[in-house]
C-alpha cells in the first residue's frame, strides 16, 4: 500500500515563517513536520510515498531526498511546475493517482503534511481490512477544537459518516481511500477534498473512527512555538 502526504499549501497563517520555508518543512520538536509522517509510514512498512507540493516545491526533494534514508521511495508531484499553483487537497490527490499506483482499485493512505500527531500508527491491519471492504474511504476524526468548534462530520453507531446531525467531530486530515472516491474530480482540477467526501457520504460508503491521541493542526507561529516549548 502506498501513501500520499499533502504538502502543497501556501500556509498563509504561518507567515512570515512560510515566506521562505514550506509549512510541512518547518521543524516541530527537532525535525520537519512532514518527517514525523514519513517515519510512521516507514514503520508501517509503506514502501512508496507521494508528496504533492507547490509552494517553494523545489525545497522538498532538496531536504527529503529520494526517501532512502527511511528505507522507502519518495515520489514528488510538482503542482506549481505543472499547473501554475496548488490544486488543493482533492485536486492534489486526483492528480497524483498515477503516482500512487492507483490505476485500479488499490487503496492508499493520505495525510496532511502540516498536522502533528506523533502517536498515530498507520496500522497495516486496518489498511488491509479497508482494502478488503467495499468502502470508498475510512477517516480518522478528533474532538472539536477551539479553532474549529463547529466540527466537520458525525459518526453513526455503525461507524458510517454523515455530513450533518450531531455530535460533529473534526476531520483529522488522515484517512484510507480508494481511487473511485476521486472520480468526481478531474486530474489538474483545483478542488477541495470535501467534494469527494460528500460524494462518498451520499453513497453511504465512508466510515470513520475517533483518534484519541495527541493531534495539532499547526496553523500559526504561536502554535508552533508552543509545540516546540513542550
Amino acid at each position: 500500500m502506498r501513501a500520499i502526504i499533502l504538502a502543497a499549501g501556501r500556509g498563509e497563517r504561518m507567515r512570515p515563517l512560510t515566506d521562505h520555508t514550506p509549512k510541512p518543512l518547518l521543524k516541530a520538536r527537532g525535525k520537519p513536520l512532514i518527517e514525523w509522517h514519513i517515519e510512521a509510514l516507514a514503520r508501517a512498512g509503506v514502501q512508496d510515498i507521494v508528496i504533492n507540493c507547490a509552494w517553494l516545491e523545489e525545497q522538498f526533494p532538496a531536504v527529503l531526498g529520494d526517501g532512502s534514508r527511511w528505507g522507502l521511495r519518495l515520489h514528488y508531484c510538482f503542482e506549481q511546475q505543472r499547473f501554475g499553483g496548488a490544486l488543493e487537497t482533492g485536486g492534489g490527490i486526483a492528480t497524483a493517482l498515477p503516482l500512487l499506483g492507483a490505476d485500479g482499485d488499490a487503496a492508499f493512505w493520505a495525510v496532511s503534511g502540516d498536522i502533528y500527531m506523533p502517536g498515530f500508527e498507520f496500522d497495516p491491519a486496518k489498511a488491509a481490512a479497508f482494502a478488503a471492504s467495499e468502502q470508498l474511504a475510512h477517516l480518522w476524526m478528533v474532538p472539536t477544537q477551539a479553532q474549529h468548534p463547529q466540527g466537520d462530520f458525525a459518526i453513526n453507531a455503525d461507524g458510517h459518516v454523515r455530513a450533518d446531525g450531531g455530535p460533529l467531530q473534526v476531520f483529522a486530515n488522515i484517512g484510507l481511500y480508494r481511487p473511485a472516491l476521486f472520480g468526481v474530480i478531474r486530474a489538474g482540477e483545483r478542488q477541495r477534498m470535501r467534494v469527494a467526501l460528500d460524494h462518498g457520504i451520499a453513497l453511504g460508503r465512508i466510515t470513520a473512527e475517533l483518534h484519541d491521541g495527541p493531534w495539532i493542526n499547526v496553523g500559526t507561529p504561536e502554535q508552533l512555538d508552543a509545540l516546540n516549548a513542550t
